[in-house]
């Protein structure tokens, strides 16, 4: 029997998100963008098979309320120290002994392929982790019952992930790699077709 999971989702205050991204859509406000982004994310994996739990880290209330609205429990990020820090917290909440964390810029992403990650990470010894689409980044961290998430986000984290001794996989999954950084990731995202709130708004093409 495959093994369900609480994903952690931690999510930046609007105004401070995806500052690489400002700009990239003139007529949109840059907090929208941000959220819809999020909201995206996190609805995909609220409908993905393998989870049975989305928990939001964010000091943003915005965030918060429109996570609880998708149905996804939402907790405080008090120290606001950094997307790790995030990522140990909502580990450290987590209602369910399989735990994965996920970056919240996957607009594009298809809940079939979440869960054929998540199936693939159903180890129980070892920790996993999904490269970005460049291969250098990390979107997807998973832990089995009794192993610490130990996250190392940030630039180089698929080095760094791999050193800490999580094992990367492998499996073809674009709209689970594609995350959003700039505007030239957000209109190869939709070319593999957004998700409703981020599809909403006037997307760039590359």
């Amino acid at each position: 029997m495959q093994p369900t999971w609480t994903v952690v989702v931690p999510v930046k205050r609007l105004d401070a998100a995806k500052s690489r991204l400002r700009g990239a859509l003139p007529v949109v406000p840059h907090e929208e963008l941000a959220l819809a982004l999020a909201a995206d994310t996190v609805r995909a994996a609220l409908a993905c098979p393998a989870v049975a739990e989305v928990l939001v880290v964010t000091a943003d209330p915005v965030v918060a309320a429109e996570a609880g609205a998708a149905g996804a429990r939402a907790v405080p990020d008090p120290p606001e120290a950094g997307l790790n820090a995030a990522f140990r917290h909502g580990a450290r909440l987590a209602g369910r002994p399989w735990v994965a964390g996920l970056t919240a810029d996957l607009p594009a992403l298809r809940p079939a392929e979440l869960a054929a990650a998540l199936r693939a990470a159903a180890d129980p010894v070892v920790r996993h982790f999904v490269a970005d689409a460049p291969g250098t980044g990390t979107v997807l961290l998973a832990a089995p019952p009794g192993v610490p998430l130990d996250p190392r986000f940030g630039v180089g984290s698929a080095a760094a992930h791999r050193g800490s001794g999580a094992l990367a996989l492998t499996g073809d999954w674009p709209s689970l790699r594609r995350d959003v950084d700039t505007a030239a990731d957000l209109a190869a995202a939709a070319r593999l077709g957004l998700g409703p709130r981020s599809a909403s708004l006037t997307v760039p093409r590359a």
